[in-house]
């Protein structure tokens, strides 16, 4: 996926594209996550919509939900989703910010001559 360190490093036009694809990724994920978490407070908790997004994007955002929950599914669920969301935080960033990573350590260790 990534050049070696014999290649030449990308142009900046490729790299951009490849960041544009990890940064769409990364999205993908976040989008997914928010319309699971909105969807496990509707069912489980009952909640509406808007009161379901606002819980799910903060415990994305690692900072809790907002309306406790009230039943023993919606406290399983609220508890499961609180660890995959720090999971998902993590991978988001480590998504985003390998290709950056990648380059500027490739640029240390390219050697030219090669």
């Amino acid at each position: 996926m990534y050049e070696s360190m014999h290649q030449a490093p990308l142009s900046r036009e490729k790299f951009a594209q490849r960041l544009l694809g990890h940064f769409l990724a990364a999205l993908g994920l976040l989008a997914g996550s928010l319309a699971f978490g909105m969807l496990g407070y509707v069912v489980f908790e009952h909640l509406s919509w808007i009161d379901a997004f606002l819980n799910s994007s903060m415990l994305l955002g690692g900072m809790g939900p907002v309306n406790m929950p009230q039943t023993a599914a919606g406290k399983l669920f609220a508890g499961l989703y609180a660890l995959y969301a720090g999971l998902a935080f993590i991978v988001t960033a480590a998504l985003f910010l390998t290709p950056i990573l990648h380059r500027l350590l490739h640029r240390f260790h390219w050697d030219e001559k090669v």
